[in-house]
This record gives structure tokens, sequence and C-alpha cells, in this order.
């Protein structure tokens, strides 16, 4: 489970040290996948903190979720209409919800730790 949070971290580091500049043609593209990426790692963990976490089905919604929403935005481009809103918005609903998702569970998992086991 901790594998995503290594390459978001590596990824991260990565591209603060290099002068790796991307093209601005592409710079909706990129946004794009990089929030469809990001959904489906609050996803992953979401369901990791719901056990039912599968490392074949984060994979798959991994590269699926990028591949449709790079396919979308570059769908809108040649059509003259910005598609990639659309993603924008979907994923961006989505991220938030699993973001508060797993946040109400850590609450009530830390909420609900009994005041006698912080003690030892």
């Amino acid at each position: 489970m901790w594998l995503p949070f290594i390459g978001l971290l590596v990824g991260s580091i990565f591209g603060l040290l290099t002068d790796l500049r991307i093209p601005e043609e592409y710079s909706n593209y990129l946004s794009i996948a990089v929030l469809a990426a990001l959904d489906t790692l609050f996803g992953g963990l979401r369901a990791y903190l719901q056990n039912s976490y599968d490392e074949k089905v984060f994979v798959s919604g991994f590269f699926f979720n990028i591949l449709l929403a790079a396919s979308l935005a570059f769908l809108g481009v040649h059509l003259g209409v910005d598609l990639y809103l659309a993603a924008v918005f979907a994923f961006g609903v989505r991220l938030f919800q699993n973001i508060a998702v797993i946040r109400r569970m850590l609450l009530r998992k830390w909420s609900s730790k009994d005041p006698k086991e912080e003690k030892i």
C-alpha cells in the first residue's frame, strides 16, 4: 500500500530537483493526468482503509483514469471544446469525496480509541 506514496514522493523530489520543462501545449494533458493520478491514489487509500484494497483494481484504475482523462482533453482540443474541464470537474469531485471519506474514517478510528490504551 505504501508503494504509491513512495512513488509520489520520489516523483515530487525528482520534479523539484530537475529543470525539466513541459511544453505549454501539453499543460492541459499533464494537469488532467496528475488530477486523475491523485484521484486514483486517494481512492486506493480509501479502499485500503475500508479493507477492500485490490492491487489489480488500483493499477488498472490508475492507468485507465489517466488515459481517459488525456483522451477527453485530446478530443476536446480537436473539437474546439474545453472537454478537459469535464474531466477536471469529475476527478475533482471524486477526489474531494475520497478525501472526505478518509477524513471521517480516520476521525472515527482515532476518537474510538480507549483512553487507557494511550497511557501504555
